[in-house]
């Protein structure tokens, strides 16, 4: 019952945390008579400080969720957003809309402690479930807001002004869950001691990929129990000596080669996918401006959010043997990703809905594969330390990648050239893993040839093996 009831909490914070009408919306807000920006102060100066907010963040955020024992920073994460969505409401000029975005970096940023919260509250047995139940009422919550916006922008004719109300008041609702949550006694790193009976067992401490062993032939560090320092250390020695084992960990995981190629997929697309995601809105604006026209942005991410929630879940029922044509496979789906941006530049407004939805829906099929193909060699600890590590260096890309061609301190570019910028970017990817595909073909096909002549060889010796003549 104590369960269900965080999982309820969760799941009721995940809802109206993701319920933001307003969100579709932001670009022809921010250029609209409420705010009076022009297209150069929200593309170039405002929206870039999300982005390194969120990369500087990240890291003190990841540590302090797991130190602080996840309950404080989903507070953060709340009081964040309605700071976020107050100043929205009223505040004006572009400093404030700057700061705006610094608080949204940091919701976003702590969102780690949502997802992170249940895995300490819950058997191992659960993870699958209760995590499918919070990652499904926040895409729910984000489709809803979706449409109940473009709903009351179409029919009800509101104002955007009323739907920046809506989503406080929303925020505001999920401000009250965490509040109600206990406070977890025990954590993936810094509390782990605690659970030391929870880690003699398998699915714990040494649950390890077998393909993955016998391709990188390193086996993952399985966390001893006598290793861990008793409940009485504290202080510095203590935080030293878990940074220590994490930074052991990560060495370990990332000489596994078929999880570096799949992390470095997600790194790589992730970094494009929000930047494609973050700017869709300003190439809207400039293709069809809401000043003249009426838009149809909500329908769009509506739509988007729930074919991508379509195609993850999918993934289950594909029948491709992911370890052998994956990296073929993200070779094909990345090129079509490439095909989607570089096609956005016709300018005709619903092709680019179209194919906006097509893209998203293929990054949520192949984050989905990324992420199964990941977790599924590793444990909850590694898991998170691993995720992290890749989020990170998705960011740092995502942050030169801004500076460089979005961020008016550099070459300040339009959004129509940024996104010739992304398609070239997808293009590289998918050409970076058809030659790392063809490479492990050959590799394989190599092996096979030696092992099927050594086989002959065998085969050949013993046939050719005098019998000894019997007495």
């Amino acid at each position: 019952m104590s369960v269900l009831y965080q999982t309820l909490l969760l799941c009721v914070y995940g809802f109206f945390s993701s319920l933001r009408p307003s969100e579709p919306f932001l670009t022809a807000y921010l250029m609209g008579p409420d705010k009076n920006l022009t297209e150069a102060q929200v593309v170039n100066e405002i929206y870039p400080v999300w982005t390194y907010s969120y990369l500087v963040l990240l890291s003190p955020i990841f540590l302090a969720t797991d130190y602080l024992r996840y309950k404080p920073v989903l507070i953060i994460q709340a009081t964040s957003m309605v700071v976020t969505y107050v100043m929205l409401l009223k505040a004006q000029g572009i400093l404030a809309m700057q700061l705006l975005e610094f608080f949204f970096g940091l919701a976003t940023a702590s969102e780690v402690a949502y997802y992170s919260y249940i895995y300490s509250v819950v058997d191992p047995a659960h993870y699958q479930r209760v995590t499918s139940y919070c990652r499904s009422i926040t895409l729910f919550g984000s489709a809803t807001g979706s449409l109940i916006g473009q709903l009351l922008l179409s029919e009800a004719k509101v104002q955007l002004l009323n739907l920046v109300i809506i989503t406080l008041a929303s925020a505001a609702v999920a401000f009250v869950a965490p509040w109600f949550l206990p406070m977890p006694t025990r954590s993936l790193f810094f509390h782990s001691n605690t659970r030391a009976s929870d880690e003699r067992q398998p699915t714990r401490s040494s649950l390890v990929e077998k393909a993955e062993v016998l391709e990188s032939k390193v086996p993952l560090k399985t966390q001893d129990v006598s290793t861990i320092p008793s409940s009485k250390d504290k202080g510095s020695r203590f935080f030293l000596e878990e940074l220590w084992i994490l930074l052991d960990d990560f060495k370990k995981c990332y000489r596994c080669r078929s999880l570096l190629a799949w992390s470095l997929w997600w790194a790589l697309a992730t970094c494009g996918y929000f930047q494609v995601i973050n700017y869709a809105q300003a190439l809207w604006e400039k293709v069809r401006p809401s000043k003249e026209f009426e838009i149809y942005n909500g329908y769009v991410e509506t739509l988007s959010t729930l074919l991508g929630a379509l195609a993850a879940l999918l993934v289950g029922y594909l029948p491709v043997s992911w370890g052998l044509w994956g990296e073929l496979a993200l070779c094909v789906l990345s090129l079509l990703m490439a095909v989607c941006v570089f096609l956005m530049e016709l300018r005709n407004i619903w092709l680019c809905y179209s194919l906006y939805i097509l893209f998203r829906a293929t990054y949520m099929l192949l984050i989905t594969v990324a992420t199964y193909q990941i977790a599924a060699s590793l444990n909850m600890q590694r898991y998170a330390l691993v995720f992290g590590v890749n989020t990170f260096v998705a960011l740092l890309l995502q942050s030169l990648l801004t500076l460089v061609v979005v961020d008016s301190a550099g070459l300040g570019l339009d959004v129509f050239t940024q996104f010739l910028i992304y398609g070239g970017y997808f293009a590289v990817i998918s050409m970076f893993f058809l030659v790392a595909g063809i490479c492990k073909l050959a590799s394989r096909r190599r092996s096979m040839e030696e092992a099927l002549a050594n086989s002959q060889a065998e085969i050949s010796d013993s046939n050719q093996t005098p019998i000894s003549d019997s007495t």
